[in-house]
């Protein structure tokens, strides 16, 4: 007999790293929900969803607020026919760039800590009776979070925020312990994506198949951990 398929939430699938993992997801079998900020500029994604009728859909997101997240976790249910979420991929994220010392702008820096930390926090507790015991919060980090190996001031709100959200990652993997609940940093490495830029060392579809073969693999002991798209430890 067929497994049940899985159910997966992706947000900031609407390009690059976001839109590889939907399609992977799909292309395995699972049930998506993938969000974006605005769903109906979201081509490559609405087309992707002409493809697979039933089994993607997709739902606005704006992971920085409050009435965005609590809207999610309002018609998650409706799109899920009430089944629970195995994986939530807190995949959106914002870089802001031209950052230089000396003219650093506290907006930025307060909007970095919104998208990239607070709002992924906020989100899980937001759809936290929504997720299965046994499901997984992968958090997608950047080797650019670790404090130990920064050797350059680059991309400081990018760096800080991220660095925050592994700390969120940490208190997640606490907070959800008791329902076997297993939340991760996933770093995915030097992607050519918008964000990473056209010199990255990787495409989404590569760092996408890592990350969900590590995924996959998680243990109980893994949780809390950063971890990169290959699933080796990452230093904080």
């Amino acid at each position: 007999m067929a497994s049940a398929p899985k159910h997966s939430l992706v947000t900031g699938a609407n390009r690059g790293l976001g839109l590889a993992f939907t399609r992977q997801l799909l292309a395995r079998g699972d049930r998506v929900v993938a969000t974006a900020r605005h769903p109906g500029k979201a081509t490559a994604l609405n087309t992707l969803a002409g493809e697979y009728p039933g089994r993607l859909h997709v739902l606005p997101l704006d992971v920085a607020t409050d009435k965005s997240r609590d809207e999610l976790a309002r018609e998650l249910p409706l799109v899920l026919d009430g089944a629970p979420i195995d994986l939530l991929v807190n995949n959106a994220g914002v870089l802001h760039s031209g950052e230089r010392w000396g003219k650093l702008d506290p907006a930025i820096l307060e909007d970095s800590l919104r998208v990239n930390a607070i709002g992924p926090l906020l989100l899980v507790q937001a759809l936290a009776s929504l997720l299965a015991d046994g499901a997984t919060v992968a958090n997608i980090s950047t080797q650019m979070a670790s404090l130990a190996t920064r050797t350059e001031f680059r991309s400081p709100s990018y760096s800080m925020s991220k660095a925050a959200q592994n700390m969120a990652t940490v208190q997640l993997a606490l907070a959800l312990a008791s329902r076997n609940i297993l939340v991760v940093a996933l770093s995915p490495g030097w992607v050519r994506t918008d964000m990473g830029g056209t010199g990255g060392e990787i495409s989404p579809e590569e760092s996408a198949a890592g990350l969900l073969q590590v995924i996959g693999g998680l243990k109980a002991k893994d949780s809390g951990r950063f971890l990169d798209w290959r699933g080796e430890q990452m230093a904080w």
